[in-house]
């Protein structure tokens, strides 16, 4: 049999019923990844105890994962394109769940920080492939949307399953434990993986171009970095030259696209309004609410005082609600229009935010779920949504590129959202006044981050203590409240602009032929 037959035999090979099967090992990777983001948030107060890093330390821990994973997607996509899907899915799994050991032991925050870079290489293979063979298994475009809609919800599952099995586990063991969790599932993703999923690549590839591999990676790093530090620290000569070096790099990499007979990422893509338009929204959306969300676990258990467990409950609504828009994304795009789904989906989020800026220590727990529960409804839309409209304005052959793409929107979005927001609540918090009497060393531990507050007023006398704390939490209550702010600023923004750039488009109906 010739490989143009296998080719054109291909997609009745992965239209029987096996497909669902198959469906169900590419939500394990999503929920691999899923469940590491959420871990971490949970786990921070007792990394900072154990570890003692310093604040800036501590985003780099929160966000180097999403500067590696941003700057690798799309090469990893167009590497599936050319080698196999379902082979770099497979032996990304083993990675990630190799790596996830060496977070669990890091012993300092500089471990920390390589480790977490290199989980971002491991998951830099995993999302790209998961949607990149969801566009080659399902043929139907509604049951293509339906199977994007389960993979979105598997992500908002992950993020509801982390926290409360991450509390449930740092209520019992070492922090080290949450990530601990990626190897059974990783176990099962290999296994089952190997017997269920279809191959699919790129009949026609071209070769591999390494250059643009270099350029997309010094790219979105050097960039990301300037924006952290910028927002961090203001704008140094290393700052500017990160800047300078990262967008010379993206520049370059552009041009070069538009030159190679095989491109690691086709730039006319972004001719389609519709594609361009699904983009914007997946990354504006991400960098409102990461951002957000990276500093909510801390101010439950920190400011509200609520235990791992709990907190990780609290913040369960939000998944739910995710969970039930993502599965219905996909009719209520075609019954509504794909404009007014995505549109609505932000305002919802943006709305939830908006909610975000009257909390406080005393804010009751059905108040807090009720605005985790509509921004969970809002993202859930928006971003199942748009993965569609991304997937279906391509042809198959592209479908690694294309989903690359999506994801380095989000993952973009989640690091400028942590950088930017985390940034606002970090600047807002260390201007707190320390009480008198208050010794250096301990003020300056107070004032890297709040876990440091916690631990630095253990020293003190029992009144002093209290005061540094109240001090403390206060500050973090008002930089969490304006990071909320400007986060429902944008959302309602981006609301507007998809409004505009999404005029017209369309889900698809039928099977393709």
């Amino acid at each position: 049999m010739t490989s143009a037959d296998q080719h054109a035999k291909q997609p009745d090979a992965v239209r029987g019923p096996g497909r669902w099967l198959a469906l169900a090992v590419l939500v394990l990777a999503v929920l691999l990844v899923a469940v590491d983001a959420t871990v971490l948030g949970l786990a921070t107060p007792f990394l900072s105890e154990d570890l003692k890093p310093s604040g800036t330390q501590l985003l780099w821990i929160g966000d180097v994962y999403s500067f590696v994973i941003a700057g690798l997607l799309v090469s990893m996509g167009s590497l599936g394109d050319r080698i196999g899907r379902k082979k770099l899915l497979l032996v990304g799994a083993v990675a990630f769940g190799g790596v996830s050991v060496l977070n669990a032991y890091a012993t300092s925050p500089e471990m920390m920080i390589v480790a977490r870079a290199l989980l971002g290489v491991a998951g830099a293979t995993l999302m790209p492939s998961t949607l990149a063979l969801i566009r080659n298994i399902f043929h139907d475009a509604k049951e293509r949307s339906l199977a994007i809609g389960i993979w979105g919800a598997a992500a908002s599952a992950g993020a509801a399953v982390g926290p409360v099995v991450g509390g449930f586990l740092l209520e019992h063991f070492w922090w080290g434990s949450v990530f601990l969790i990626n190897l059974p599932v990783m176990a099962v993703l290999v296994i089952v993986g190997i017997k269920l999923l279809p191959e699919s690549k790129n009949p026609a590839p071209g070769p591999w171009d390494l250059l643009s591999v270099g350029l997309s990676l010094v790219g979105m790093v050097g960039v990301v970095y300037a924006v952290k530090e910028a927002a961090a620290h203001g704008f140094h000569w290393y700052v500017v030259a990160a800047a300078v070096v990262g967008a010379g790099a993206l520049y370059w990499f552009v041009r070069r696209q538009f030159t190679l007979p095989a491109p690691l990422l086709d730039m006319r893509l972004f001719h389609h309004r519709g594609f361009s338009g699904a983009v914007l929204a997946d990354l504006l959306t991400i960098l409102g609410l990461s951002g957000l969300v990276f500093f909510l676990s801390q101010f439950l258990q920190l400011v509200q005082l609520h235990s791992p467990l709990d907190a990780g409950l609290i913040e369960l609504p939000a998944a739910v609600g995710a969970v039930g828009a993502g599965l219905m994304a996909g009719y209520t795009a075609r019954r509504a229009s794909v404009r007014s789904a995505v549109s609505g989906g932000l305002l919802a989020l943006a709305l939830s935010l908006a909610v975000c800026t009257v909390v406080s220590a005393d804010t009751g727990v059905v108040a807090l779920g009720l605005a985790l529960f509509l921004g969970g409804i809002g993202a859930g839309m928006a971003f199942t949504v748009t993965a569609d409209v991304i997937l279906s304005s391509v042809p198959k052959e592209q479908a690694g590129a294309a989903s690359a793409v999506s994801e380095t929107a989000y993952e973009l979005g989640a690091a400028l959202g942590i950088a930017l927001l985390g940034s606002i609540v970090t600047g807002i918090y260390r201007g707190f006044t320390v009480p008198p009497g208050v010794p250096r060393e301990v003020a300056d531990a107070a004032h890297e981050s709040l876990g440091g507050a916690v631990q630095s007023a253990k020293e003190l006398s029992p009144e002093v203590s209290a005061q540094l704390l109240a001090s403390a939490q206060s500050a973090f209550t008002d930089g969490f409240q304006t990071a909320a702010a400007v986060g429902s600023a944008l959302l309602f923004a981006t609301a507007v602009a998809a409004w505009f750039m999404l005029r017209g488009q369309k889900l698809e109906d039928g099977v393709e032929h």
